[in-house]
Order: structure tokens, then sequence, then C-alpha cells
């Protein structure tokens, strides 16, 4: 049975400054998903050329930090930041929420379309395939933090985790490490494979919306419900699994609609 390492957070200090590894996590995704976008570019059917990459990676970066605390906090940590209104700009805690990033990365991709003067779902199916990777990159930082971690599991099973922050000492399910491979590697190859060829216009994102939405499902069945919200609906959903469903229902209309158009066009 394996003991999580419990990670120093701090990766570097440099004096006064603390770098944590949650940070540079999303850094390398920021990094990772510039390069890939940039590879994308080079496509004849690509709405965003190399010059105006930076501006949409910047608009996403504002969207995906802003968007992911606060929904974070509204969704999971709303009585907290009622009591600590500070704690919502702590961002080097811990503490991001997909839903809330994404949330933040429609509206931003929103706004980049109307700069350049090209239609929403253009921006969104250009940049779907390479969400992944930050995706991927952020459940390791939450591994690295220890937090976010599995339902108790049978000793037996080889990668079963004991999580010292847990406060107990059950071998658990390292649920972190089943996200990063489902919401990460899974679904970037699906996304970037079935992008690689021209697709009907939203095919792209309705794929990336349904295909997270029920990854993310899958992996909450092992991963242990927040301490504070429990099961919130019909005694076995946790709030993840409560997100994602209209997830799903907007990728299959997505899906359903973009080769509708695509067979009449």
């Amino acid at each position: 049975m394996l003991v999580h390492p419990q990670f120093d957070p701090v990766a570097v200090s440099l004096g006064p400054l603390d770098i944590h590894w949650y940070g540079l996590t999303y850094l390398v995704a920021f990094v990772g998903g510039w390069a890939l976008a940039r590879l994308r570019t080079s496509r004849p059917d690509s709405p965003v050329n190399a010059e105006q990459l930076g501006d949409l990676l910047f608009y996403m970066a504002l969207g995906v930090i802003l968007g992911g605390r606060f929904g974070y906090v509204l969704f999971y940590h709303f009585e907290r930041f009622l009591a600590e209104p500070l704690w919502l700009i702590q961002i080097w805690e811990g503490g991001m929420s997909f839903h809330g990033g994404l949330i933040g990365v429609l509206a931003a991709m929103l706004m980049f379309a109307r700069r350049i003067d090209t239609g929403f779902f253009n921006i969104a199916d250009f940049i779907a395939p390479v969400i992944p990777v930050g995706l991927g990159l952020g459940r390791i930082g939450n591994f690295i933090n220890g937090e976010l971690w599995g339902r108790p599991t049978s000793p037996e099973l080889p990668w079963a985790m004991v999580f010292p922050q847990a406060g107990d000492a059950l071998p658990r399910h390292p649920s972190q490490l089943y996200q990063f491979a489902l919401e990460g590697v899974l679904l970037f190859v699906v996304l970037w494979w079935f992008s690689a060829r021209p697709r009907p216009r939203m095919a792209v994102s309705g794929l990336f919306l349904a295909g997270y939405g029920v990854l993310r499902s899958v992996a909450e069945f092992y991963r242990e419900p927040d301490a504070h919200l429990g099961f919130v609906l019909l005694d076995w959903m946790t709030m993840g699994q409560v997100l994602s469903a209209p997830m799903i229902v907007a990728g299959v209309i997505l899906l359903f609609l973009a080769y509708r158009q695509g067979r009449s066009a």
C-alpha cells in the first residue's frame, strides 16, 4: 500500500517569494497550450493567425484564473468566502473549479471572437483540443498538494494510497491521477485525433463538452465528495457530476446540430 509523499507545496523559494508547484503546473499548461495552438494556426481553416494567438491565450488565461477561482468559491466554498473574503485571491493555496474556469474561458472566447470579427464557435473549435493539457496538469497539481483525494478502497489494490491529509490511514483511490489520465491524456488524444480532419462547425466543441462531462462523471465515482457538501443529488451524485450533466447535454446537442447542418450544407 502506498503513502502520499506529502510534497512541499513550495517548489522554489527566492527570498520572500515562494513559487508553488500549483502555480508552476498552470505555467507549464499555458506554455504547452501555446505550443500546440501555434501548430494549429498553420492549418488553412484556422480562425487565428500566429500573431493573434498570444492575445487569445492572454484572454483565456484571465478567464481560467478568474472564472476558475470564482467558480471554486461559489460552487464549493461560498460560506468560507463570506467568512474570509480575502481567501478568494489566495490562489496559491489551490482551489480552482473547472466548471467556473470553463465559464470564464467561454466569456473570454466570446470577447476575443468579437474583437477579431469571427464566429464564437470558430474560436471554440480551434482551442478545444488543447484545453485537456491544462486540465491534466491541474490534476497533477492537485496530487502534489495532496488534495481532492479518492474514496476508500481495498488495500489489495496495488496503487491504493494513504493520504495523511485526509486525517486517516485508509487506503484510497488516487483519483487525481485518474482524472489526469481521463480528462488530460485520454480527452486530449481523442480531441486531437478528431480535429485533425475538417469537421462541421461546433462538432469539436460538442465533443469536448460531452467527452469531458462523461469522463469527469466517471472519475467522480472514485473521488471523495467534498466533506462539507457530500452527495448533493439523489444520494449519489456529487457536485462535479451535477455540474457536468449540463455539459453532456449541451455537447450532444452541439454534435447533433453540427452534423445536421453539415449534411444540409
